[in-house]
Order: structure tokens, then sequence, then C-alpha cells
């Protein structure tokens, strides 16, 4: 092995992790700070965890919430609305009244 190359290797080297656990191992690395360990991580407690740094989970729920809010209607339901909008127009006709009135009646 080439000398003066290589990285200083330490033994001993304190890890901890978010959940206050803390143990010692070898690493180049003066100190490692951790969001999971055996301690917490959910293959080992059996629990579920979710870490949520980039706060994913609460945007993909927030996401779903609007989309619950929005109504879809389909293609049908559209073309029947629309077409007793037009039969209610007819019904009224465009006697007596004046241009301003047919468009405020189709907008509504």
């Amino acid at each position: 092995m080439k000398k003066e190359i290589h990285p200083k290797y330490s033994h001993n080297v304190k890890v901890t992790c978010s959940c206050g656990n803390t143990f010692i191992t070898g690493s180049i690395l003066e100190s490692i700070n951790t969001e999971l360990c055996s301690n917490c991580h959910p293959f080992y407690t059996g629990e579920q965890k979710i870490v949520d740094t980039d706060n994913l989970v609460s945007k993909f729920q927030a996401r779903q919430e609007r989309s619950g809010a929005m109504s879809f209607r389909t293609k049908k339901a559209k073309m029947e609305a629309r077409k007793q909008r037009f039969a209610k127009a007819e019904k009224s006709s465009s006697k007596g009244l004046t241009l301003k009135d047919m468009l405020a009646q189709i907008s509504k």
C-alpha cells in the first residue's frame, strides 16, 4: 500500500440516531448522525414509522384531499345538464330579452 494517501481510520466513532440511541463503531468520519438505527428501524421493531424529511407524505395527503373535494361528472351527466340548460333557454325564448340578458342566462 502507498503511504500517506489513505484517510485516517478511527475505531472510536460515535454514531447518534434521531431516536436518541448512540453506539461506537469504526469509520473515517469524526461522528455520524443517522435517522434510523436497529432500535427504531421498522424491520427490527415491527412497527410502521414514516420518516418524512421532505414532507412528501403530507404533500401527497394534501393532494388526495383536494382531488376528493373535486366533483367529477361523467360525460353523460355533463351532456344531460347541457341539454337541460338549452331546453330551459328555449322555453324562456328570446322574445323581449336583450342579448345581454341571453348571455347572462347562458353563463348561469
